[in-house]
């Protein structure tokens, strides 16, 4: 489990434990959603279609052999019922915003009952901007009901006719697999739903989804030229676990996240002028376009790669980098080629 979302956690539950810091609980509960959230956000704005219905890890076990459609949906229905089924008893954002057939989902459940094939046949079924607003709604929902309880409804428990509710809904399927759940549910108290689903289900689950989104970028780098547009090497990137490369449809580089349609400039620039990479520009030494952007600490660092490698090419450059990091030990290039291209570029160089 991530430290940080861990520790998170930890702490929401002691605070949520006494009267006197329980409003300090729900706010640091609040926090741990919505840097888990920013995780969901950066794979749905960045991955492709396809990436949504791939199993990269099918047969294996845990949360990580599903997809992250399926992810995104079975973390948000359950909240969805339990949030509003059983916490404030009123109707899932599911059917009061119609979301169901945005979605294009055919079912209304929790997803247990599906396996293997079927997950990512289901997967391929779903709208994934829709299933993401669907996603953000709950969230923000579920977060309103959080706000609104007292300390007091923290021991609030369920019963027979809370289990008969549940039942009746049909967003629970009758399979073995899936059924267990609202037994589960209704053996807490609101305290104990806090933990599992609102704070902890996100957890496994969205670690879950980035071990899915880095095998994914991997396998999407297998075969694929190493060296970026921009003469930065993603072999040897820090980033390189997590993005796809910006040659691959999986690039989730820093300025590709931040760009219009996810795209980095220099990415772009380069296609558009049909060039393999910055160093066949005429404009290299000048250009303040993505990566090159002046308020960008690295900018000069990587144009000192791209000179290298219009003199030298790319296989001298690759070379180079891995003498790099065997005689360094650093994580961002410019702390050892510096803020200035020229004297960068010696250091390559002599290395």
């Amino acid at each position: 489990m991530d430290k940080n979302w861990a520790e998170m956690c930890k702490e929401m539950q002691a605070l949520i434990a006494k009267e006197v810091t329980f409003k300090d609980g729900i706010e640091k509960l609040l926090a741990l959603r919505k840097s888990l959230f920013e995780q969901i956000t950066q794979i749905v704005s960045t991955f492709p279609e396809e990436a949504f219905y791939r199993m990269p890890f099918a047969g294996a076990e845990g949360y990580h052999s599903k997809t992250l459609a399926y992810s995104v949906w079975h973390i948000f229905r359950i909240e969805d019922i339990v949030a509003h089924e059983m916490i404030a008893e009123d109707r899932q954002v599911l059917f009061s915003g119609n979301f169901r057939a945005a979605i294009h989902s055919p079912v209304i459940t929790t997803g247990n009952e599906l396996s293997g094939d079927e997950i990512a046949a289901f997967s391929r079924q779903l709208n994934v901007k829709e299933l993401y607003r669907y996603a953000q709604e709950v969230a923000r929902s579920t977060e309103r009901i959080l706000t609104s309880l007292t300390y007091p409804d923290l021991k609030r428990r369920f019963g027979e006719d809370m289990i008969e509710k549940l039942k009746r809904t049909g967003c629970v399927s009758d399979a073995e697999s899936a059924a267990w759940l609202i037994g589960y549910w209704c053996g807490k108290d609101v305290r104990g739903l806090i933990r599992m689903p609102f704070s902890r289900h996100w957890i496994m689950h969205v670690e879950a989804m980035r071990r899915i989104k880095n095998k994914l970028c991997l396998q999407a780098r297998k075969g694929v030229d190493p060296v970026a547009f921009c003469g930065l090497s993603c072999n040897h990137c820090f980033l390189s676990e997590w993005c796809g490369s910006c040659r691959t449809a999986y690039n989730t580089c820093s300025f590709a996240t931040v760009s219009p349609d996810r795209k980095c400039p220099n990415a772009v620039c380069c296609r558009e002028k049909g060039i393999d990479g910055c160093w066949e520009c005429e404009l290299l030494e000048t250009c303040d376009k993505g990566f090159y952007v002046p308020s960008n600490d690295g900018a000069n660092a990587a144009k000192a790669q791209a000179m290298y490698i219009r003199k030298h090419g790319k296989k001298a450059f690759l070379k180079v980098q891995d003498h790099l990091h065997e005689r360094y030990e650093f994580a961002k290039v410019q702390e050892i080629l510096g803020q200035d291209r020229q004297e960068g570029l010696r250091i390559l160089e002599e290395c």
